[in-house]
């Protein structure tokens, strides 16, 4: 199992940008599909965006295209979430997560970071 370890939260205007990163140690860190996923108060987890081990496919949300980018850098153990124009409703917690396969479902994803707080406002 991959440990993971969220940063960049905080509090945003509307309209601006914030880059979340996620740490990963464990030497197979490359070997995991790595996702993004938002729970905001009182809602379920939900799925924000994933990358496959090689960085070549992208899945995301649609609430999110075109506004969000996922990335990731093996050599580094980490991957990446930018946000830009950011809007109230993204408020929420944003946990990082591996697992197995390129897919939305959170039982895909076997190791989640500790989530950090984005608060978006108007």
């Amino acid at each position: 199992q991959v440990q993971l370890a969220e940063s960049g939260g905080g509090l945003v205007q509307a309209g601006g940008s914030l880059r979340l990163s996620c740490a990963a140690s464990g030497r197979t860190f490359s070997s995991y599909v790595m996702g993004w996923f938002l729970q905001a108060p009182g809602k379920e987890r939900e799925f924000v965006a994933a990358i496959n081990w090689s960085g070549d496919v992208t899945l995301y949300a649609d609430s999110v295209k075109g506004r969000f980018t996922i990335s990731r850098d093996n050599a580094k153990n980490t991957v990446y979430l930018q946000m830009n124009s950011l809007k109230p409703e993204d408020t929420a917690v944003y946990y990082c997560a591996a697992g197995p396969n390129i897919a939305r479902m959170k039982s895909n994803f076997g190791s989640w970071g500790q989530g950090t707080q984005v608060t978006v406002t108007s």
